[in-house]
């Protein structure tokens, strides 16, 4: 998958799901679905799965043995980084710490399957050459 097409992908998945979470919050006005600050972390989670696609993609491109340290590496990079995020909100700001967490931790997991698997795909394709 060329990083144009991901980049296309990308920008299709994140639509849906900033979508999905803007349906899911008029749906309920009562109870607070979305933490104050959601839109900041979903596009933090956005730009850290972005950045760690395109170093991963570019290890890739490099070599097997450089492409996995580098396939590695970003990802617990992206791991330690969004953590510090979560740990600076919920100790500085007044916010809903359990609507926060749950809200952070599901855009995190989401954003991170969809780059999961497309560097698996990447790397499929690859075994098959």
């Amino acid at each position: 998958m060329s990083l144009s097409r991901f980049t296309l992908f990308y920008l299709s998945y994140t639509f849906v799901l900033a979508l999905g979470a803007k349906l899911l919050s008029n749906s309920f006005p009562q109870v607070e679905v979305l933490a104050e600050n959601f839109w900041q972390a979903f596009l933090l989670l956005f730009l850290l799965t972005y950045v760690a696609y395109v170093v991963s993609y570019r290890g890739i491109k490099f070599g097997a043995q450089g492409g996995v340290m580098t396939i590695l590496g970003c990802i617990v990079l992206k791991l330690l980084l969004a953590l510090s995020y979560v740990l600076f909100v919920i100790t500085k700001a007044t916010v809903n710490q359990l609507v926060f967490a749950l809200d952070y931790f599901s855009l995190y997991l989401f954003f991170s399957l969809f780059e999961v698997m497309c560097l698996l795909r990447i790397l499929r394709n690859q075994n098959k050459k």
